[in-house]
């Protein structure tokens, strides 16, 4: 699927930065099973570009980044019949979009110029860093239509202490993106007008690093999640001897004693 055949979200990649931007601003940038589609897409065209290094995840407009899923969509299934429990969990689109977040294989930042909520926020969450714009908002709103984060709740608990998390499931109230930061959902709060110039310098910043090590160390990460220390231990030693195998190990060292840039070639 070429970038001028996407309906709901734009595709660019320049200077080894690919972003990919939600683009349904009359429906606050919503998640339609056509975007998740598309999204993936996105995804896998961004890992296998050799050329790009990190991945940036916006929404249009400054109104929202992702309002979550269609509730319209949602209605339309509950209408149709289908349950939870005679539908292919695994197929399906909610199911697939956050899944697929730890196989990137790059780092993702979300940059976040309007508010996210619901889904939205497990979206944003689900990335590897959170630039917020200051007057941003965050929420999971599902409990006031009766309704519960199912789905975004095993990204969050990730991310905020439990306390943190039921304030939020059981309110379902809005929290600034200052909040956010300090409950672990945002790395970093900036004045709105220094958005883009932040999320470009951070950007660029993981962009000069080697390829090969930024995967390996990201995949790394996942891979020990909820193992015994000691598993993660070994596994983390054997990654660390291939690692240091690599061309981009064996020039990051020898440009440090030689006190200049490294040249990483992604080998």
């Amino acid at each position: 699927m070429g970038g001028d055949m996407y309906e709901t979200i734009l595709y660019s990649a320049d200077d080894r930065i690919a972003r990919i931007t939600l683009n349904r601003p009359d429906a606050r940038n919503a998640l339609s099973d056509q975007m998740i589609g598309e999204l993936l897409d996105a995804f896998e065209r961004a890992e296998a570009d050799a050329g790009v290094r990190v991945i940036v995840l916006t929404g249009a407009g400054d109104r929202a980044f992702c309002a979550g899923a269609d509730l319209g969509g949602l209605g339309r299934a509950q209408a149709d019949g289908r349950s939870v429990a005679d539908a292919a969990i695994r197929d399906s689109a909610p199911f697939r979009l956050f899944t697929a977040f730890p196989r990137l294989g790059k780092p993702i930042i979300a940059r976040l110029a309007g508010h996210a909520v619901a889904g939205g926020l497990g979206l944003a969450a689900a990335c590897d860093l959170v630039i917020a714009a200051d007057d941003v908002k965050l929420a999971t709103p599902e409990v006031n239509v009766g309704l519960w984060p199912m789905m975004i709740m095993a990204i969050i608990n990730r991310n905020v202490a439990p306390k943190h998390a039921f304030k939020l499931y059981y309110t379902g109230g809005r929290i600034t993106a200052a909040e956010g930061r300090d409950i672990g959902l945002v790395t970093e709060v900036v004045p709105r007008a220094a958005l883009d110039a932040r999320v470009d310098e951070l950007a660029r910043v993981i962009a000069s690093k080697s390829p090969v090590g930024l995967r390996r160390g990201r995949d790394a990460f996942f891979a020990i999640e909820g193992r015994p220390l000691e598993d993660q231990v070994a596994h983390l030693l054997s990654e660390l001897v291939d690692l240091t195998a690599t061309e981009d190990a064996k020039e990051g060292i020898t440009a440090f004693l030689e006190n200049r840039p490294p040249d990483f070639q992604g080998r």
